[in-house]
């Protein structure tokens, strides 16, 4: 089992070097393990390019038999733990930067606390690529755009906001609330979102179709740029809200917000650990969210129906 998780992994980390670090073994151990599986099988199913790993064509059609062995074995495992009351168990989330610093470490802390024997493994992605690890079963469940989330089961949490990031010396710096027609010529710098972006989708219908110089996936990054004077953004405010940056939190008129739901495939297949984290989850992330740009959406009728299928 050890030589399938390690294949699995390896596929879903892009790396051999990164499976592992996150299994605690040398990267020559588990080059020995799959060189292992692969004289089992009498077949290659790796292989490794300048971009990364690969699937072989007898690797794709055996990598979904094998993530399924390995998911249906972390089941049984759990399921076993539940019945012995161990509250233990792998919690596997996908998720963006805005909500891993504003909510969910919180909430890992203090589940954490409830339940110490609790794992999570955070796997950072966008509206594009989240959808796809959930039917793949690489996440449990993800905090996701609900359109891109149709063909998924979705409980829809909140409304958040963004607001303009600009450098402190920026024309745009002196406005209190800064109209969307003042970003028709001025470099923006893009978060990118996936297949569907909350920016462009407030710009483009207005006709406004500002020079984007840079796309970047990682929050933290466009705010060092907009600090060295490299263009300026459009952020959530759950980044914005506690940023060290020097930069300016400007509104903008008419205000730009996005709606958060939370996705997964199945709830009877979710494991266990994962079903107390999200009823943990439903339950507290009114108290955590409190700030004025958010919105709760659900209710707790919304709550029951999820704990009690």
């Amino acid at each position: 089992m050890t030589r399938y998780i390690a294949f699995c992994r390896i596929m879903e980390l892009g790396s051999f070097t990164r499976a592992a670090e996150s299994l605690g073994y040398t990267q020559a151990a588990i080059s020995q393990m799959i060189r292992s599986l692969e004289n089992e099988f009498s077949m290659t199913l790796l292989v490794r390019t300048r971009s990364g790993v690969k699937l072989t064509p007898e690797g794709k059609k055996l990598y979904p038999l094998i993530r399924k062995i390995v998911s249906d074995q972390r089941e049984l495992t759990d399921r076993v733990r539940e019945i012995n009351g161990l509250e233990s168990g792998e919690i596997r989330i996908g998720t963006f930067p805005s909500m891993s610093q504003r909510v969910l470490t919180r909430l890992m802390r203090d589940f954490s606390l409830l339940y110490p024997k609790a794992r999570f493994v955070l796997q950072m992605g966008d509206n594009s690529t989240l959808p796809e690890w959930i039917k793949a079963g690489i996440i449990d469940f993800a905090f996701i755009y609900p359109e891109v989330a149709a063909n998924l089961s979705q409980i829809t949490l909140f409304r958040d906001s963004f607001a303009a990031a600009v450098p402190e010396a920026h024309p745009l710096a002196r406005y209190e609330v800064i109209p969307l027609a003042e970003f028709s010529d001025v470099p923006l710098i893009l978060v990118e979102e996936g297949s569907i972006n909350t920016v462009l989708n407030a710009l483009t219908p207005r006709g406004i179709t500002p020079p984007i110089p840079y796309r970047i996936h990682d929050d933290y990054t466009i705010l060092s740029m907009i600090e060295q004077g490299l263009g300026v953004s459009i952020l959530p405010d759950m980044i914005l809200d506690r940023s060290m940056y020097r930069v300016c939190r400007i509104p903008t008129d008419p205000p730009i917000k996005r709606t958060i739901s939370l996705a997964y495939s199945d709830q009877a297949m979710l494991p266990v650990a994962t079903k107390h984290f999200i009823r943990f989850l439903l339950e507290k992330l009114p108290e955590y969210m409190q700030e004025d740009y958010t919105e709760i959406l659900y209710t707790p009728e919304e709550i029951k129906a999820f704990t009690d299928p």
